[in-house]
């Protein structure tokens, strides 16, 4: 039996949510949760027959918000939402980001202020925990009034429609209920509009991409580290009392992780007396470019994690009988904090960029020269000179990318929705930022491992040599031009199983 995650509706956080995941946990509703659905669903079958208006349970929605809908109609009234609103386009999201939907949608409607039935949200986790993966598409979403397109996707296989994925093959949603003994779920008074009013995909994007962020900056601080012993830079930029001096926390953690990499270095030490004053920012520079980027990182931690323990419903239902309209489902904390993390982590890239290109001209200093384009015998050969190509193009579609979406708003709606947050495209484009960071890095280790090799037997600081070690176990050292297509995915590989930061972690001491 699979250990078990109870969810509450709070408390849930990044490192939780990393943790259930890599033990396949299976969703289990707390006690209190069920007691808080139970109540505010009670609050809401007492209105079902209701003359006077109350948004989302007997009338329409948007611009026709003030149409009132018959009780005999209010259960197609809820159907025909998620039909009509299910118009998403463009590529299916990712299972893992889509897996996060379901267990996000769950904490949300466990909060126990969207008036939907528990037999709803246990329908919900039974398809989690069956691995059922609703078809999700990734545009379509202004992240206002909820991530209406993309969550009505998610709830269509929940009323028997569309696709999904299930042990690895994509079969129409009604099959499988069938094989799980499943009925459709017949949706009641304000389910449909629980169910899509929310910022679960902008929510699952931010935390996909948190998860992936957190390993990138370790990574980031290594190869900086092997980088800058393979150039035979300086370590004093690194010396704690400079960081002491400027005491942004991102900066010293930065600082104190190439330190820890770095000891025991002979390289270093053998370099100390050189003509070299300063190193290029790009060295030099690395606590502070990191550092910031860990301050964007803890504050996208802390709007993402308020984020994913809140009601982002309306109306909500509160205990006293409450149902109050408002706007929790606008996604603009989400945005602004999506669009800064993009712009952090492209710096990440295109810092690490500019090292890869300083590996590349050659010549590190002292009785050590390193062969332009990292390879001796160019002219017949083009050395590392193409990999620095892709890792150019990365980064400058990154700078693309980095632009804001949360500036843009289009009213819909027939105006009612008059500011959007689009912080749905914030989201995805992060993701790609994200993938294109960690190959650029990836680059930078294959041409930092290239580097050492051509100082060796010198030795790096233990940090570095472990990681070192564990790149020659996957990739050789390059005497002539090959297929470095292949090289690239092996690094990529590395990179996001996060293997050099363990190894250089054993020795080194844990990174911060």
């Amino acid at each position: 039996m699979p250990a078990v995650f109870t969810i509450d509706g709070s408390g849930l956080t990044i490192a939780r949510i990393r943790r259930a995941f890599g033990l396949a946990e299976a969703l289990a509703l707390s006690p209190e949760a069920q007691s808080r659905i139970r109540a505010s669903r009670a609050i809401v079958d007492r209105l079902h027959d209701s003359p006077d208006p109350h948004y989302g349970i007997n009338t329409g929605f948007g611009a026709l918000a003030h149409q009132l809908i018959p009780p005999e109609d209010i259960e197609k009234l809820q159907e025909n939402l998620i039909l009509s609103h299910a118009a998403g386009v463009g590529d299916e999201v990712p299972s893992e980001i889509t897996r996060l939907l379901l267990l996000l949608k769950v904490n949300s409607l466990a909060v126990g202020l969207s008036g939907v039935t528990e037999a709803l949200v246990d329908f919900l986790i039974r398809l989690y925990n069956e691995g059922v993966t609703p078809i999700v598409l990734t545009k379509g979403s202004l992240g206002a009034s909820g991530d209406l397109a993309p969550l009505a996707h998610l709830t269509l296989p929940l009323l028997g429609l569309g696709d999904v994925w299930w042990r690895g093959v994509r079969m129409p949603a009604a099959q499988v209920l069938d094989q799980l003994g499943l009925r459709p779920h017949r949706l009641r008074s304000k389910e449909g509009l629980g169910l899509i009013n929310g910022t679960q995909f902008m929510s699952a994007y931010a935390v996909h991409g948190l998860l992936r962020i957190e390993n990138l900056l370790k990574s980031a601080d290594l190869v900086a580290a092997m980088s800058l012993e393979a150039d035979r830079g300086s370590a004093a930029p690194f010396d704690e009392r400079i960081h002491a001096s400027r005491p942004h926390r991102g900066q010293g953690e930065v600082a104190r992780n190439i330190r820890a990499l770095l000891r025991d270095s002979e390289i270093l030490s053998s370099h100390a007396h050189c003509a070299r004053v300063q190193d290029p920012y790009s060295l030099r520079c690395v606590p502070q470019v990191h550092g910031a980027a860990r301050l964007a990182v803890a504050h996208a931690r802390e709007v993402v994690e308020t984020e994913i323990n809140s009601a982002t419903d309306n109306p909500l239902v509160f205990a006293n009988g409450d149902i109050l309209s408002g706007g929790n489902f606008h996604g603009e904390p989400l945005a602004l904090a999506l669009d800064y993390l993009a712009i952090a982590v492209a710096e990440l890239a295109s810092i690490s960029e500019r090292r890869i290109y300083l590996l590349l001209g050659g010549d590190a200093g002292g009785d050590v020269k390193l062969p332009r384009l990292l390879m001796r015998d160019t002219g017949l050969n083009s050395g590392f000179m193409l990999p620095q190509y892709t890792a150019a193009a990365l980064v400058s579609e990154n700078k693309i990318l980095a632009h804001p979406a949360s500036v843009d708003s289009i009213p819909t709606s027939l105006g009612q929705e008059d500011h959007v947050s689009m912080g749905a495209i914030s989201a995805t484009k992060l993701l790609e930022v994200v993938k294109n960071t960690e190959t650029v890095l990836a680059i930078e280790f294959m041409c930092a491992a290239q580097g050492l090799d051509f100082i060796h037997p010198l030795k790096a600081g233990r940090g570095i040599e472990a990681a070192h070690a564990e790149i020659r176990q996957v990739i050789p050292f390059a005497t002539a031009d090959r297929l470095f297509h292949n090289d690239i995915q092996a690094a990529l590989d590395l990179v996001r199983s996060e293997k050099m930061v363990a190894a250089a972690e054993r020795v080194a001491g844990p990174l911060l």
